[in-house]
């Protein structure tokens, strides 16, 4: 075999070496992030009724994102920018949840809020899904999926950021 010839066969064969490690590591990904359920909570949260029935009475957009663990996407959702005053209550439930007096612009593209109007009506659960480890806000009536709260809100009115899916909310005006 010719030189030329060898360093070609030794080349192929490199390639299709490298083009399986890269489809391993594909596999790996997949079976890592894809085979997680999409809220990342085993049975740490709990419906209060089965997903069936929520796909009754939600919309398809409130049924991804309070069921199913969704997240819409930023400065492309209903109440980011919103500025009026009123209350967001639960789009699952009617219960109020936040107030406007409590929100603020976090720069995030969600609406964000300092503080529940009562912490009573809503759970923090541990949400380590996507490889982040982050504290998931449920409605505690239902188990249902509203957002995530994080310690970066504003130091003066308590250092925490509600960050909510607006799909989870509806806002009612004053």
């Amino acid at each position: 075999m010719g030189v030329i010839a060898r360093h070609l066969f030794i080349w192929i064969k490199y390639l299709k070496m490298k083009r399986s490690i890269l489809a391993i590591a594909i596999l790996f990904v997949v079976t890592a992030f894809g085979c997680q359920n999409s809220s990342g909570q085993g049975d740490k949260r709990k419906l209060s009724k089965p997903a069936e029935e929520w796909k009754k009475t939600l919309t398809p957009n409130q049924y991804h994102i309070m069921v199913e663990s969704g997240t819409e996407l930023p400065y492309q959702n209903e109440y980011w920018n919103n500025h009026q005053k009123g209350v967001y209550v639960s789009a699952a439930t009617g219960e109020v949840l936040f107030t406007s007096d409590d929100k603020f612009d976090s720069g995030t593209g969600w609406p964000s809020f300092v503080k529940p109007v009562d912490s009573t009506k809503v759970a923090i659960v541990h949400d380590d899904s996507y490889g982040m480890s982050r504290d998931e806000v449920i409605e505690k009536s239902t188990g249902l999926h509203l957002g995530h709260v994080f310690d970066d809100g504003p130091a003066n009115r308590g250092g925490k950021r509600y960050c909510m899916n607006s799909g989870a909310l509806k806002f009612i005006k004053k």
